[in-house]
């Protein structure tokens, strides 16, 4: 099932039922031919000429030639956690989205593409979730911050203010701060707070279509740490497109300067704040802007691990002797697997059984089925390239995302989303 179930659901569990005794092949035909967002892969061929991906066939009539994701447009309902029992993932964590997809259009983000337009729930409709919060949970987790229109943010924070409770996030715009946000974050005696540059530099911001200059990063970092935080998180990547060693010398920089602003105020409240720095491999995604790009910049897997690790290493040694600071990264041969999951297809089914059964290695499993790394993390193209994933339509115009590559190597910002009046990139239709 591709996008979201609440538009087909209904009529999904219906089919089903309706279906039981058929056999299986003809209700999976019978499913994707009716809902949106039904894919059953055993009902399509993967064509391949000289071991590169040509395009699908369906092996049965009147099944669509792509799948088209099924997408809850008109509503304005607010998700959020229906069970909290000790086995769930976060189990005193009472979740609630505050919009769906995000209309910053950040270059080598997946959900920013795949969950287009951006949905942005009302206040309404995300103050009645939290009503649904169960008696005794006082930990909140939203979801979708970053995209929040500040008028709807500040009204549910006030709302939340005389709450007690704990607020929890995964990062915050650095652009997005109002007083209410800071005051409520305050109230609830928050200590961790990240934020995420994801750039090394201003010129990689402008590349990746951040939006983010350094002075309001400085100045994020100041503010929050002035509203009680005492463990400030950095979010950073490498390896992102056209980036040099002269980058990952500015984030350098950028960490020093943000000391130099925090330091003080931890200084008169008697308790320094952390910095913690999570550092990891940029790995290109399906569906966004650097699905084009080459994992770590080099067509050869062991140069491009050897390259981010040598940037990881110049990043940790500028850093090195750095009071109240911790580093925290990835391993680039992970990255790498990572790059090969994000670009494959179905040829690795047997690569991740031979890992299952036999305990391999994921490049010794691979050679022994004829691939390597480069098949998938060196995969680039342009904008006629078929890949394996095309097979999913999500609304995109076919050429929009190879446009945005090539904005983005010209280092060319792009507004963001505009449901309302923009028809750039083929999702929203008139």
């Amino acid at each position: 099932m591709i996008g979201e179930v609440e538009t087909i659901f209904s009529q999904l569990i219906q089919m089903l039922r309706d279906g039981m005794r058929q056999p299986r092949l003809e209700l999976l035909a019978a499913l994707c031919r009716v809902l949106p967002g039904c894919y059953p892969p055993a009902l399509y061929e993967a064509v391949y000429e000289d071991g590169r991906y040509q395009g699908h066939r369906a092996l049965a009539a009147k099944l669509p030639a792509r799948i088209r994701r099924a997408v809850a447009e008109d509503r304005d309902e607010a998700g959020f956690s229906r069970l909290l029992t000790p086995h769930c993932e976060f189990p005193d964590l009472f979740l609630v989205e505050m919009g769906r997809g995000c209309s910053r259009a950040c270059r080598f983000c997946a959900a920013g593409f795949v969950y287009r337009p951006s949905r942005r729930w009302s206040a309404a409709a995300i103050l009645a979730a939290l009503a649904a919060r169960p008696v005794g949970i006082d930990r909140i987790g939203l979801l979708g911050m970053e995209m929040t229109p500040p008028e709807t943010l500040d009204r549910v924070t006030r709302a939340l203010a005389g709450e007690d409770c704990a607020l929890s996030f995964s990062s915050l715009r650095a652009d997005a701060l109002s007083d209410t946000l800071l005051q409520t974050l305050a109230a609830s005696h928050l200590k961790s707070a990240a934020i995420a540059p994801d750039g090394c530099s201003q010129r990689l911001r402008q590349v990746i279509n951040k939006g983010l200059s350094e002075e309001v990063l400085l100045a994020a970092a100041e503010r929050l740490c002035d509203a009680g935080i005492v463990r400030l998180k950095l979010y950073f990547m490498i390896g992102l497109p056209t980036e040099t060693d002269a980058d990952i010398l500015e984030a350098v920089d950028l960490v020093a300067k943000i000391k130099a602003r925090i330091d003080p105020i931890g200084q008169a409240r008697g308790r320094i704040c952390d910095i913690s720095l999570s550092v990891n491999c940029f790995v290109p995604k399906p569906w966004t802007p650097f699905q084009y790009h080459i994992f770590g910049g080099e067509h050869e897997a062991k140069a491009a691990v050897a390259t981010c690790r040598r940037r990881l290493n110049l990043f940790r040694r500028g850093l090195r002797g750095v009071a109240n600071l911790s580093f925290h990264d990835d391993k680039p041969e992970n990255a790498l697997w990572q790059a090969v999951l994000a670009k494959g297809d179905r040829r690795l089914a047997p690569v991740l059984l031979d890992m299952a059964r036999c305990r391999r290695p994921f490049r010794q499993a691979m050679k022994s089925h004829g691939l390597a790394p480069e098949n998938y993390a060196a995969l680039t193209g342009d904008a006629e390239t078929a890949f394996p994933w095309l097979i999913l339509d999500h609304g995109l115009n076919g050429d929009y995302l190879w446009r945005e590559y090539s904005r983005a190597l010209a280092g060319l910002p792009t507004a963001p989303c505009q449901p309302q009046s923009c028809r750039r990139c083929g999702v929203c239709h008139d």
